[in-house]
């Protein structure tokens, strides 16, 4: 069975996405393409505190100590967003120990896409690419790295249909275009500190259909 993203817990007020340009439900609940993204406030924490996925074993409470739900509910019904996103393109988690991390998404049904090495901050990283659903996880972490201690989901991005306007309509709360690593997208990431959200966020343009 596929593996789906369905729902992320994030412990941040709604008032701080509608402030970003995100529509927020009555009750909490930001739906971004087929992911709902429940704002439960700061009485969580901070940051992304828990997933909930579909076509993982019913008895799931945690992977790689990322507190998880299997889910019971289907996919959410895309919102109009002022800001123009139509979906959550990928999450990115970090792992202290990218073998053990992969291990536990293998576990589960998840299968590796494809990996990238880099450097970040002088440091060499490795990504580790998984699909979940119309949703990519990225997963980064020292290639040679085994440290203690549980992984994080640690930022998001979504794809939104036009970036200069979303850029226009949040003005100084969000960084300047730039060129994407992806070939042919343009990326801007939102000051997130400012706009009282706890999470890292970027917006990217849609990606470039391949002709023929």
């Amino acid at each position: 069975m596929t593996v789906l993203l369905t729902d992320l817990v994030v412990a941040d007020p709604p008032e701080s996405w509608r402030e970003a340009g995100f529509a927020v439900d009555d009750d909490g609940t930001c739906r971004v393409g087929a992911v709902r993204i429940r704002l439960v406030g700061r009485e969580r924490g901070t940051g992304i505190v828990a997933w909930e996925l579909a076509g993982v074993p019913s008895e799931t409470a945690e992977l790689d100590g990322i507190a998880t739900t299997a889910a019971t509910a289907g996919p959410a019904e895309p919102a109009t967003h002022p800001n123009g996103v139509t979906h959550l393109d990928h999450v990115v988690l970090l792992s202290p120990d990218l073998a053990r991390t992969v291990a536990a998404l293998e576990a589960v049904g998840l299968d590796v896409r494809r990996e990238r090495d880099g450097v970040l901050g002088g440091a060499a990283v490795r990504q580790v690419f998984f699909r979940l659903g119309e949703v990519i996880l990225e997963v980064v972490g020292s290639p040679d790295a085994a440290n203690e201690g549980a992984s994080s989901l640690w930022g998001l991005t979504h794809t939104v249909a036009d970036i200069d306007a979303a850029a226009a309509l949040l003005g100084e709360r969000t960084g300047r275009v730039k060129d994407a690593v992806q070939p042919g997208r343009r990326i801007t990431t939102l000051r997130h500190r400012d706009l009282a959200m706890s999470v890292r966020t970027a917006l990217i343009s849609p990606h470039i259909r391949r002709q023929g």
